[in-house]
């Protein structure tokens, strides 16, 4: 049996290199002002995704909501040995909060069809909530297995898979199609150079109307001949609106989303007393005595 499975990646801001303008005044996060990169654990999802294609010879449709430049992180999992890639973007999507998230992806699983598996990290690293995961199972209405280290077993009705709990791990077995959210217990393939030369020229419908708009592609072709030429050599990465995927407009987005965020706080770390101690074994001696005496030692 073929299988599906659909991995949800996120494009997210590089959360070591937090500035200033890291947020916005709504409350929201400022992804204009901080580089972004591939969401770590997503990756993780994506290299477990690709094992089961190892094993099984599982089809993977990568997919990601975001603006169109979070084509970058589409075309990453394709270098790295995806299928085919999906794009959720619309205007009414920004500002959503894990609900609107999660029912834009929900929308988006049914528009891609018959899915086996849906894998996810476990949670992101601008949000830290690790809730769009199992949010998003009971908007479908499927069973979910959170914090998977691997899959044991795949067959047409059923998966079993080791997660992690405290302490230990646990293996469960859940009827198809199931979701899984994945945590950073493998190591995720690198970009393979052959993929990379033959998926960079990979694009989105907006991407190739911009070389047009741009010049960079010829005169004699048209912008729905270069599509077709994409679709034919599988580089096509499709690109979903909110209409595409008949989302209700009151239940994505800031209009979708409960969650407010109602004060922000910049925390400004300052140094404070210090003290020079000579790396001399008399010096180390007064240090000691020092914390002792004050009652930080002892």
């Amino acid at each position: 049996m073929s299988y599906t499975v659909l991995v949800f990646v996120k494009q997210v801001p590089d959360t070591q290199n937090i500035t200033g303008d890291a947020m916005t005044p709504q409350g929201t996060v400022n992804r204009a002002a901080l580089p972004a990169i591939f969401n770590p654990e997503d990756l993780n999802a994506l290299e477990l995704a690709l094992q089961l294609k190892d094993r099984y010879g599982a089809k993977v449709v990568v997919g990601t909501m975001g603006p169109p430049n979070a084509a970058e992180v589409l075309r990453a999992s394709l270098y790295r040995g995806a299928d085919e890639c999906v794009l959720l973007t619309d205007r009414a999507f920004a500002g959503a909060d894990t609900l609107a998230t999660s029912y834009a992806l929900s929308c988006c699983v049914r528009k891609v069809g018959k899915v086996d598996l849906v894998l996810c990290g476990r949670q992101a690293i601008d949000g830290d909530t690790a809730q769009v995961g199992p949010q998003l199972a009971e908007k479908l209405g499927w069973p979910q297995i959170c914090y998977v280290e691997e899959v044991k077993d795949l067959t047409p009705e059923k998966i079993t898979a080791q997660r992690a709990i405290e302490g230990g791990y646990e293996v469960l077995t859940s009827p198809l199609p199931a979701l899984l959210t994945v945590i950073d217990s493998n190591d995720p393939r690198p970009m393979a150079a052959r993929r990379i030369m033959r998926c960079k020229h990979a694009m989105t419908r907006s991407e190739v109307a911009k070389a047009h708009a741009d010049q960079n592609y010829a005169d004699s072709t048209s912008i729905d001949e270069d599509i077709e030429s994409l679709r034919a050599k599988n580089l096509l990465i499709h690109e979903y609106t909110a209409a595409d995927v008949n989302a209700e407009v009151s239940r994505i987005g800031l209009a979708g989303s409960p969650t407010k965020v109602k004060n922000i706080m910049s925390v400004v770390l300052t140094g404070g007393e210090a003290k020079s101690v000579d790396p001399t074994p008399a010096g180390v001696s007064e240090l000691i005595h020092e914390l002792i005496s004050d009652h930080t030692l002892g």
